[in-house]
């Protein structure tokens, strides 16, 4: 089992922002997007506070969020990265798994990655993310540099939405269809 501390508050700013953009997107009916629970058993609690200290995690997540965008169903997670490198070992093998079988279902599966270092977001389409992914098992890099991912994803904030990823999700939905890419 897996110990919850604090480091699960890291990418909290993160979770924030795309919290707001989700609700902004439900209430122009754009997009309904959930931000999906973990599961959690306590195992200390603080008295004074009630707040939990000490945790497990019940089961493996999925992802973070799960919805659909004007009919199609979607699937991302949402990580931080403090510098040019991502490791791979930050997404799991389940969860590469779930966004494997969303995508066969006719869904789209992504990473929102910040660069706190930058100030930058950006989309990782999935195939990009398995691309990688596959290289490592393959006895190669255990992470990719921000120079490999595709710079026209770069997610920019636009009125008021800090992390408007609707935009990188059309370009994601555009190269797929004129078969820009091999997904």
């Amino acid at each position: 089992m897996a110990t919850w501390s604090s480091r699960g508050l890291r990418g909290s700013l993160l979770e924030e922002m795309i919290n707001y953009t989700n609700e902004d997107y439900r209430n122009r009916n754009l997009a309904l997007i959930q931000k999906v629970p973990t599961p959690i058993t306590p195992v200390e609690i603080e008295p004074e506070s009630r707040h939990i200290t000490l945790a497990y995690f019940d089961q493996q997540s999925t992802v973070d969020y799960i919805g659909a965008v004007q009919g199609i169903p979607v699937c991302f997670d949402a990580k931080e990265c403090k510098t040019d490198t991502f490791p791979l070992a930050n997404v799991h093998e389940h969860q590469i798994r779930f966004m494997e079988d969303m995508e066969k279902q006719q869904g789209i599966s992504f990473l929102l990655i910040y660069y706190t270092n930058r100030q930058q977001a950006f989309y990782l389409p999935f195939r990009d993310l398995k691309r990688f992914y596959v290289r490592m098992l393959e006895g190669g890099r255990k992470s990719f540099a921000f120079d490999e991912i595709d710079k026209t994803y770069e997610i920019q904030v636009k009125s008021g939405v800090y992390v408007h990823y609707l935009e990188t999700l059309q370009l994601d939905l555009l190269s797929r269809e004129t078969g820009e890419t091999d997904a």
